[in-house]
């Protein structure tokens, strides 16, 4: 296939003219047809777009088209494709199915142009907040007008029946810097008309470069859900919280209606030998990230979104199918325009792929990749029990078989002379270079949630156990080496209902219960604990591999259930000198003897305390069974 090296692909407005360009090299005839709304009558002019270089065909019309709808049509072997909008769409009426000219000027917020994100000195500095936009408002009890939309994350002062502060506010009172968002982009699963009726984590695209429709508070008019989700984002960055866009460039909802299909049938998917279209995602497609169209497209639509809605970072679903080439082009390409963006994603695939796995942005390979983080299944599993088996157990229920995992986690996934790999569940060797590259997490969007995950797997224990379990994994997240990552709801035991994988299940199982955080309160409070710790004292967020090697040593415990380490010298400019961390994976009480000095403890089972809930410990420490401990010098 032809390449096109040029950056005018899509359609350019100007109030005196447009400019349509795309590329079907396949293609003997386009036509391009306008239409006067997005979703019904017939075309008001038809028109026949001219053959331009490398595979491109284009036109341009004179005058005022601002507001119009548009459909690209292809005539490929013989027979007409449908008609649908171009890949780079900036803009689409209800459901997807046309395109929109608009003026994107006019979908600026007020103050858009002085909109100034948060400052951000390292990556590890970074705490992770993911997001499903419905989920945060549409619960009766959450006390936000805008139910399920992006502008219901733009409220302020909203409260739960309780009085507990809910919504955008609760996200500032935890303290995380990031809010993930899972897809944001326009995908095909719900029906706009009707979005109430159906809940989706949007994991389908249809049209990459647009905002999701049923967020938005009109779905009809295309520049609607533009300017909603601006404001979100600049309202985001006014409260301190930078914005990471989950995107999905992996696979297309389906194949013969993509518009991947419409104008270069095949080219862009992963075939295999005999042909058929492989499913490394398990979503019945694969995109084909190694093919210079793709990558270009991929390349351009992050740019579009960091430019146009100044978004701060991005993960990429199944990363893993994506090759390391195109992901490595795309990290220098948004790190020319803005060094601290963030880039991120799952270092595996759903199945096997034709492109072989030397070639794929999978976890082992992350050191070929450049300012980019994967996902640490290894202390995910290691705290809270293997992926494949929601009853079996990690170190906080007390498998032993699960620690040197967490202790490989600590150190976010680096290369440390105290780890034995022949022990660690998934990893045989460090992966990470630096441990910006390691997301240390143990919940998120597609699996259970934590909470559900230990009641399953302990299901004759009381709720109170399960608490000082979920305490002890939020504590190991929040004090290791590498990004932290906290899946919403988390902070006050949100719960699934025992559902792992609900993307289509509805709001009674996937919406925040702002209830729980009444119930719950004391969990809350040592979560906003946890991350106050963690921003206020850098030697829980080295940013390099040698500095950790210089000063993280782990203690010899004598229990195979007891991680302990420390954290010598002022680690990382620290105003404390010395830090020691804690674990008692055990039901029971263990005692453990302290290096020489006097200490004083900041974090227990129950509380957190910066200037310390008890000083002068010396000698040693009676640990309570299932907890955490920060001790300091």
């Amino acid at each position: 296939m032809p390449v096109y090296y040029g950056k005018d692909l899509g359609v350019s407005y100007t109030s005196s003219f447009t400019r349509f360009k795309v590329w079907s090299p396949g293609a003997t005839e386009i036509k391009l047809r306008l239409y006067n709304s997005g979703d019904s009558g017939t075309a008001i002019r038809t028109i026949n777009l001219h053959k331009g270089d490398s595979g491109t065909w284009k036109t341009t019309l004179r005058g005022n088209l601002k507001n119009l709808y548009y459909t690209f049509q292809t005539f490929i072997d013989g027979k007409w494709q449908m008609e649908c909008p171009d890949m780079y769409a900036k803009a689409v009426g209800i459901n997807g199915k046309r395109g929109m000219i608009v003026d994107l000027t006019s979908t600026n917020p007020e103050g858009w142009a002085q909109d100034k994100k948060p400052a951000l000195k390292n990556f590890t500095d970074i705490i992770i907040y993911e997001l499903h936009i419905r989920d945060l408002s549409v619960d009766s009890n959450s006390g936000i007008k805008h139910k399920g939309k992006f502008l219901g994350l733009t409220e302020s002062g909203t409260k739960s029946p309780d009085g507990e502060i809910t919504g955008l506010d609760h996200i500032k009172q935890l303290g995380v810097t990031h809010i993930h968002l899972l897809p944001c982009f326009d995908f095909n699963s719900i029906d706009e008309k009707n979005s109430d009726n159906k809940y989706n984590w949007g994991y389908d695209p249809l049209n990459y470069n647009v905002p999701e429709g049923s967020y938005s508070t009109n779905a009809y008019d295309g520049q609607v859900r533009i300017k909603e989700f601006k404001q979100l984002i600049k309202t985001l960055h006014q409260n301190g919280l930078r914005v990471i866009m989950d995107v999905v460039y992996n696979h297309t909802s389906n194949i013969n209606s993509s518009v991947f299909t419409q104008f270069a049938p095949g080219y862009f998917y992963r075939h295999n030998q005999d042909g058929s279209y492989s499913n490394g995602t398990g979503c019945g497609n694969e995109t084909a990230s190694e093919q210079l169209m793709m990558r270009k497209f991929m390349i351009e639509s992050v740019v579009y979104w960091v430019k146009e809605y100044h978004v701060d970072g991005f993960r990429f679903d199944l990363m893993g199918v994506h090759d390391i080439v195109t992901m490595n082009a795309i990290s220098d390409t948004l790190h020319k325009i803005d060094p601290t963006i963030f880039i991120y994603g799952e270092g595996w695939a759903a199945g096997n792929s034709p492109l072989p796995e030397n070639l794929r942005a999978v976890k082992m390979n992350m050191p070929e990749l450049n300012k980019v983080a994967a996902f640490s299944d290894d202390i995910r599993d290691g705290l809270r029990g293997g992926w494949s088996d929601a009853k079996s157990k990690g170190f906080v229920s007390g498998n032993a078989d699960r620690t040197e995992s967490v202790k490989f986690g600590i150190v976010a996934s680096t290369f440390n002379s105290q780890i034995d790999y022949s022990k660690v569940n998934y990893s045989k060797t460090a992966w990470a270079k630096e441990p910006y590259q390691t997301i240390t997490y143990v919940s998120c969007h597609d699996d259970n949630t934590l909470y559900d995950r230990l009641k399953i797997s302990n299901p004759d224990l009381p709720d109170s156990d399960i608490i000082k379990m979920d305490k002890l994994a939020a504590a190991v997240v929040l004090t290791s080496q590498g990004v932290s990552f906290l899946q919403a709801g988390m902070e006050m035991l949100g719960t699934k209902k025992g559902v792992a994988n609900s993307y289509n299940s509805p709001d009674s199982i996937n919406e925040l219960d702002w209830s729980r955080k009444t119930t719950y309160k004391d969990v809350f409070n040592y979560y906003k604990g946890l991350i106050s710790l963690r921003r206020h004292h850098p030697a829980f967020r080295m940013a390099s591999t040698k500095m950790i090697q210089q000063n993280l040593e782990f203690l010899i415990t004598n229990d195979s259930l007891v991680i302990g380490y420390i954290l010598k010298n002022h680690a990382n400019s620290d105003k404390w000198k010395n830090i020691i961390v804690l674990f008692n994976g055990n039901n029971t009480i263990k005692n453990f003897d302290l290096p020489k000095g006097n200490w004083t403890i900041a974090v227990d089972g129950k509380s957190i305390n910066e200037s310390g809930i008890e000083s002068n410990v010396h000698d040693s420490i009676s640990l309570s069974a299932v907890s955490a401990y920060v001790l300091f010098q």
